[in-house]
Formats: structure tokens, C-alpha cells, sequence
């Protein structure tokens, strides 16, 4: 399996001005895996310390917080030598160790030589709850679901991954089926290392399933073991309604889908719980597409997605035959996947923002309006092969963007007033 964010650690390791590094993800998106195999591939040692699991280890940072103490205590802990130059040191779920965030200040400070990283799955809620953060003191990293290129690598697919890397988009049609027929099974499997890691070992789609349903169970057992007690019930509700939203022609969160008379006083901290925690992403609405476009967000218009797709199609109790019957699974629920693949695909790319379009009426509506790089690039998403836009050409003459997308599963084609982009090269594109 490979991970791309390898690259950026290992940037992180020979940088001049290194600091103690968080590596932040929901859940099971293989922030564990990517530090270990960082340990094994460029240290001669790695001292890995999960916080959860070692319970005697959780009163580590209370005596102080002098990093030499600390390095001492693992030392005689694990009966090992730390060497400064050779030694990855990993500090898994540290949100587990009162005082654990805050002693990477110290590290920072007073002993900025050793190589120190930290895991932190619900470090968006921690901040929220005044843990203490040594704000400046940290590099951070931030992992998603295996994006497609990673997949198409896992499966064994290195000619298809190539053609992304190398964005050899004058050779696609070469290769056209075996994309789609990739992405097909993408669009069930997702982006889940354990997922995927046991769909190449196994090949059984039913076994993915099973697998994906133990994940979003994991997720589910989160909200009442790390969320305020009150909020619990409207956390299930705002996740068990996120497939029902997505499958509505407007995909907006309507509160009132959830229940009636619902309102967003009563749901917006839950909702933010679940976005901070890495579980869902959020597209705001922009009015305008002018620099920088988070200046025009709407905050009360949103919509949310799950992380992962693989994720949405066990929650929607999506059939598995549609993984290998042409189509279709593009077309379920009203193009819900495809939306949710691409916002995936963007989120892995850290595209600097990623919003949508409609005009005041919400007659007209732009699927992703991005910024990247200072350019603000309009995208329109199609499910099916039928490629009218009524809504993308009426913002693209009104507003006059220099780059316009429209992603489909047709073949790449450039116009003289937008591109299209087959869906499975979007993540690459940019």
C-alpha cells in the first residue's frame, strides 16, 4: 500500500525550521499506518505509544512537562535508547494523555532536535473544548480516505495510476473502460485502508461490506463515548439522515428533511461535531465567485457529505451488483456518488477551497465552485452521459471564468468555453 502524504513526511524530516508534527484524520483513514511505515522506511527505530491502549503510559506529561523527563520514561519504558538522529517517536491518540498536546510546546522549545510526531482523530472537538494547544508550535498533516490514484495503486492497477500521475490525458481513450470499470468499483469500496487492504486480499464485496458496516458502527459508538450527552441524539440523526439529503435533486441540508419543524440552533453544534471529528465535509454556498471566496460563503447554506464513498454506499444500503453492471451506480440517488466522489477526490487534493454556486432564487446551480492556486474554477458534475448544463453555461457567460470544468464520464474534450474531464482523472487534474 502507499500513501502520497509519505511524501510530505518525509519533507517534514529533513526541513530546517522541524517542528513536533500532528497528524490529524477521522478514524480509520490509516494516520497510524502512514507514521509507522514512516519509522520503518526512513528511521532505524521507531518508539510508537498508543495512548488509548496504554493506560499506565496516560500519566506521562502530569508530573511536567521537561521533554528530557519524558524521553527518559520512555526509554526505561520501552528498554530501548532513544537516538535524537535515528528515532521516530509516535504519540498515537494523544488527545488520551492529559497534557499530552500540550507538551509538544516543550519539545518545540527546548528540544526541537528529536523527531516527534503525534496522532490526533478528535483533536477538532478537543479544541472546542478548551484543551489546552501550543498554538505555533506544531507542523500539521492532515490525511483523508485513500484517494482513487491510491486505490488504483492498492488494487494493482500501477499502468492506470501512471497515467494520473504522468496526467497522460492524450492516452486515455486507450484505457477508457478499465477506469470506468475502476471507478465503479471505487464508488463501492472507497477509500478505507482496512477496506481496501482486504478487498485486495480477499476479492468479496460482501466482505467489504461487512468491514465498512464495523467502521461506521465505530464511528456510531464515538458520538456517545466522546460527545457531550445531550448532543447524542442529534448526532445520529444528523448521520443517520446524511443519505436521504444527498439523494434529493437539491442536494442543500434542509433541516427539515430530518424532522419537522427542525431547526439550526438545534442541530448546527452537532453538525459541527461531526465536521470536526473528520466524519463529514462541508460545501457552502458562495454568491459570488470573486477572490477569496470564502468571503462570499453563506454560512447558514451547506451541504455535507460523507468522507469516504464506500462509507455512503454501505450507509445507503447501496445493491452491490452495481459495481459491475455498466452504469448505473452514477446515476443513484439523483447522482449523489458522483458528487460525493468528486468532493472526495477534491478534499484529498486539499484544494484551498471548495464550495457551490446558486443565485438567489436557487434556480441556477454551479455542483463546485473551487479556488486553487488564485484561480476560481467552476465545476459542473454529470452523472450520465446526457451533458446539457442549462445552470454551468448561464454562469459561465454571466461571470466569465478564464477555466470552466465539466466532469463526466465522456472523454476528455476541450471547448472553446469550458473542458470536460472524465470523473476518474478530477483528483489529478488540478
Amino acid at each position: 500500500m502507499y500513501r502520497t502524504k509519505i511524501r510530505e513526511l518525509i519533507q517534514w524530516k529533513i526541513s530546517k525550521g522541524r517542528k513536533p508534527l500532528i497528524v490529524q484524520g477521522a478514524r480509520q483513514v490509516g494516520k497510524t499506518w502512514l507514521l509507522k511505515e514512516f519509522g520503518k522506511t526512513e528511521f532505524e527505530q521507531t518508539v510508537y505509544v498508543n495512548f488509548e491502549k496504554e493506560i499506565r503510559l496516560q500519566e506521562l506529561f502530569l508530573q511536567d512537562l521537561n521533554p528530557k523527563r519524558i524521553i527518559t520514561a520512555l526509554e526505561t519504558f520501552f528498554e530501548t535508547k532513544i537516538d535524537v538522529e535515528n528515532t521516530l517517536i509516535i504519540f498515537d491518540e494523544i488527545q488520551s494523555a492529559p497534557k499530552g498536546l500540550t507538551s509538544l510546546k516543550y519539545f518545540c522549545e527546548e528540544t526541537p532536535e528529536y523527531f516527534v510526531t503525534a496522532s490526533d482523530s478528535l483533536l477538532g472537538m478537543n479544541l472546542h473544548n478548551k484543551v489546552s494547544f501550543p498554538v505555533g508550535k506544531v507542523n500539521f498533516l492532515y490525511m483523508f480516505p485513500m484517494n482513487f490514484y491510491e486505490y488504483l495503486l492498492a488494487v494493482g492497477e500501477s499502468g492506470l495510476s501512471k497515467v494520473l500521475a504522468e496526467k497522460s490525458w492524450d492516452i486515455l481513450p486507450i484505457f477508457t473502460e478499465k477506469f470506468k470499470e475502476n471507478l465503479r468499483y471505487y464508488c463501492h469500496i472507497g477509500g478505507m485502508p482496512e477496506v481496501v487492504n482486504d478487498f485486495v486480499v480477499n476479492r468479496d464485496l460482501k466482505m467489504v461490506r461487512r468491514k465498512q458496516e464495523e467502521i461506521l458502527a465505530t464511528y456510531e459508538n464515538d458520538f456517545s463515548k466522546h460527545a457531550p450527552t445531550e448532543m447524542v441524539p442529534r448526532l445520529n440523526m444528523v448521520w443517520q439522515n446524511i443519505p436521504a439529503q444527498l439523494a434529493k435533486e437539491n442536494k442543500k441540508f434542509i433541516y427539515g428533511v430530518m424532522k419537522e419543524g427542525a431547526r439550526a440552533k438545534d442541530f448546527e453544534l452537532a453538525i459541527q461535531w461531526l465536521v470536526d471529528s473528520g466524519i463529514l465535509l462541508k460545501s457552502y454556498r458562495i454568491s459570488k465567485p470573486d477572490m477569496p471566496l470564502i468571503a462570499y460563503q453563506n454560512m447558514s447554506v451547506f451541504k455535507l457529505f460523507f468522507n469516504d464513498v464506500g462509507l455512503l454506499a454501505a450507509k445507503s444500503n447501496l445493491d452491490l451488483k452495481t459495481a459491475i453492471l455498466g452504469n448505473d451506480i452514477f446515476t443513484e440517488y439523483k447522482g449523489a456518488f458522483t458528487e460525493q466522489f468528486v468532493m472526495q477526490q477534491f478534499k484529498a487534493a486539499e484544494i484551498d477551497y471548495i464550495g457551490y454556486w446558486t443565485n438567489e432564487r436557487s434556480t441556477s446551480e454551479v455542483d463546485f465552485v473551487i479556488q486553487n492556486e488564485g484561480d476560481i474554477i467552476p465545476i459542473e458534475v454529470k452523472a450520465s452521459e446526457n451533458l446539457q448544463a442549462k445552470s454551468f453555461k448561464f454562469f459561465c457567460e454571466k461571470y466569465k471564468p478564464q477555466t470552466a470544468i465539466r466532469t463526466s464520464l465522456s472523454n476528455f474534450k476541450e471547448e472553446n468555453w469550458m473542458t470536460n474531464v472524465p470523473l476518474y482523472i478530477i483528483g489529478n487534474y488540478f
